[in-house]
């Protein structure tokens, strides 16, 4: 099984920092470094998220892998002669080797890459986006939001922990389950914190204070997939997010929010799901559904208040090359 999932991951950890006083890490520095992903992947997407909303496109390139992943993992399928046109490869694999010759472990996304020396800096998805959040404020785009701010750090970071352990992975845990009994406790936690996070949000617009967090990010990327995926392919069958009346109108609101729906790739999420885990989908055969224009519906969580960027503003329209295609 090849996957980029935090519950199966066998990646090493390479969690060099990139700050903004270089320190032990690595300078930030426009243009130097690419950021590699896959559209399918959550893990990778909050980092797609979040340098959209900081409005990084010029400063940190981006490179997208295929979906559908073969024996040496994340691969440039996409790009002519199936070579990523800035690092000159054609598997995320060679980079981790360019740090490390004898590295033989996974090759985990999101990755950031130094392009000078073609080397892995970091694929440690739980630091980059905070990272980029505070280190990069100098490349931030005029009106970007704080999406990590000092004074709800540690409630954030609280929320985020429940969310990770529960849904983010709880969702992995239920689907690769190996008994019944590590499926039956992964599945009864994960709606356990559903039902927790719902009856929050049912009284606020965002997860934390009255704008979009950090929080707000990871607990979506999970929430985009839920129905198309995690429901029949992880077996997370209790019921549909469409069916939760509250969770469904936040997803919306966020999905129709600029940074976060025109990163989502429906068919990258579930070609790689069905296809690359053979050992849950033998058959490897793609579901034709679920019917995805619900997501444009009205979605009315502005009448709880609340300011999506705070006192900044929209991200602009993501750059061409960038675009993904629309419901």
């Amino acid at each position: 099984m090849r996957d980029s999932a935090e519950f199966t991951r066998s990646a090493s950890r390479f969690t060099d920092r990139i700050t903004a006083d270089g320190g032990d890490g690595w300078p930030v520095e426009a243009g130097r470094y690419r950021l590699v992903v896959s559209r399918a992947c959550p893990w990778a997407s909050r980092s797609l998220v979040v340098r959209r909303l900081l409005g990084l496109e010029e400063a940190l390139s981006l490179a997208v892998a295929d979906p559908v992943q073969d024996e040496r993992s994340w691969r440039f399928t996409l790009d002519p002669d199936d070579r990523d046109p800035v690092l000159g490869i054609r598997f995320l694999s060679e980079a981790y080797r360019a740090r490390d010759e004898e590295y033989e472990g996974g090759v985990s996304v999101p990755a950031v890459v130094d392009v000078p020396s073609g080397r892995v800096v970091s694929n440690d998805y739980q630091r980059i986006t905070l990272d980029l959040s505070t280190e990069w404020r100098s490349l931030h785009r005029e009106g970007a939001p704080d999406l990590y701010p000092e004074a709800l750090r540690d409630e954030i970071d609280e929320r985020m922990e429940g969310i990770y352990q529960d849904v983010n992975n709880g969702v992995y845990k239920a689907g690769f389950a190996k008994s019944q009994e590590a499926y039956d406790a992964a599945y009864a936690r994960l709606f356990a914190r559903l039902d927790q996070v719902s009856e929050h949000l049912a009284g606020q617009r965002y997860l934390v204070g009255d704008t979009i967090t950090e929080a707000d990010v990871r607990l979506f990327t999970t929430l985009v997939r839920f129905d198309a995926v995690y429901h029949g392919h992880f077996k997370c069958n209790r019921n549909k997010l469409t069916e939760d009346r509250v969770l469904w109108a936040y997803a919306r609101d966020l999905f129709q929010t600029p940074g976060f729906g025109d990163t989502v790739d429906f068919d990258h999420i579930k070609r790689h799901y069905y296809v690359v885990h053979e050992d849950i989908n033998p058959t490897r055969i793609v579901p034709r559904g679920p019917d995805l224009r619900g997501w444009r519906a009205p979605h009315h969580r502005e009448e709880l208040g609340g300011r999506p960027f705070g006192d900044g503003t929209p991200p602009p329209p993501p750059p061409p090359a960038e675009v993904v295609q629309p419901l």
